[in-house]
């Protein structure tokens, strides 16, 4: 059973990659060396992040490049904000009474103003910051406070965060909401993997406090979905790039509710994901999506999908689930780096 959770800060609870990036590339212009985009940055950056610099800047002394990054991210800081679910999670860690710490490279003057923005430092017991190399407090950390290793969870979102975790004999947790991608963490074989901390306070909700994969059902059925190419009125289709699915480009949609029909599932979906309202819903084809490498983790869909137009402005606006969007011509979308089912569709929509 678990009873203490030590959580990393940036990409777990907060999202400030996008700040981390700025400054970052503010390093590298300062070292006269090229900028990254984020995906880029992202397939790069590595803890402890004196790999990074060594890396790409040897020529350039650390307490300088040390100045440089945080000169900058004082300047965009403001930028950053809690992750979805991350405080429902800290409460119920607070309601079943496990024990909670903190375990984290950010700059202790980082985290005061961070932690003010959020309110987030009163939910532990003990925060361990300016750590460069996790691995080597994480003992200490467990000796100090009486932890018993298989009591004891650490949740991140880096390939370092499950070294640390196996290095000091604890359960370990990963999740799509920060730096690393998918395959990047599955490469590192945390014990689990979940989209973001509202699935793992479920997963610990019905298996009571228990961390472990919840059991193949021989008799369990398909997941039905349905899923969208989104016109507007120029012509342009509406892509979104997840988590979920490896960090590729895809259309919006998701599971049919029970007792929905699927036109209602769609026209919700859509609406939840982007704020926009459809109309002109024409069914396209349906498809079998069984044990996809692209999707995080191993799943059975039965996916039904349309074209539709969007209804007004294209405004969108994302909730949690996508990272990005795009609105595109069809050529455009070919040379994106699509998901399978969405390379399907298209196919079919193109024929």
């Amino acid at each position: 059973m678990i009873r203490n959770v030590i959580f990393d800060w940036s990409g777990t609870l907060v999202d400030d990659l996008p700040a981390v990036w700025q400054a970052t590339n503010y390093v590298l212009v300062q070292s006269e060396c090229s900028e990254m985009t984020l995906e880029q940055f992202r397939a790069e950056f590595c803890l402890p992040f004196t790999l990074f610099y060594d890396k790409h800047t040897p020529h350039v002394a650390l307490p300088q490049l040390e100045k440089w990054f945080h000169s900058r991210f004082r300047q965009v800081q403001d930028s950053i904000s809690e992750l979805p679910h991350a405080r429902e999670f800290l409460e119920f860690c607070r309601e079943r009474g496990l024990r909670t710490f903190l375990l984290s490279t950010v700059n202790p003057e980082h985290f005061a103003v961070q932690e003010r923005m959020t309110g987030f430092g009163g939910y532990f017991e003990r925060p361990y910051l300016g750590v460069r190399d996790k691995r080597k407090r994480i003992h200490e950390i467990l000796e100090e406070n009486h932890l018993a290793p298989k009591e004891t969870m650490f949740v991140g979102d880096m390939q370092h965060d499950v070294e640390t975790a196996r290095h000091g004999g604890i359960h370990s947790c990963a999740v799509l909401t920060g730096y690393n991608t998918l395959a990047q963490l599955r490469a590192a074989k945390p014990d689990l993997l979940v989209e973001h901390l509202g699935e793992l306070r479920r997963i610990l909700q019905e298996t009571g406090l228990e961390l472990k994969p919840r059991p193949h059902r021989p008799d369990s059925v398909p997941v039905v979905t349905v899923g969208a190419l989104v016109f507007d009125s120029a012509g342009r289709m509406l892509l979104l790039r997840t988590h979920k699915w490896s960090d590729l480009w895809g259309i919006p949609g998701g599971k049919i509710k029970w007792g929905e029909a699927a036109l209602e599932a769609l026209r919700r979906e859509i609406k939840e994901e982007t704020s926009l309202d459809i109309t002109g819903i024409q069914f396209v084809l349906v498809q079998d999506c069984i044990h996809s490498k692209e999707f995080y983790k191993d799943a059975h869909f039965v996916l039904l999908n349309y074209t539709c137009r969007c209804a007004g402005a294209p405004e969108v606006v994302l909730n949690e689930e996508a990272r990005e969007f795009r609105w595109v011509t069809m050529e455009q979308a070919r040379a994106l780096p699509l998901n399978g089912p969405t390379q399907t569709l298209l196919s079919a929509v193109d024929a």
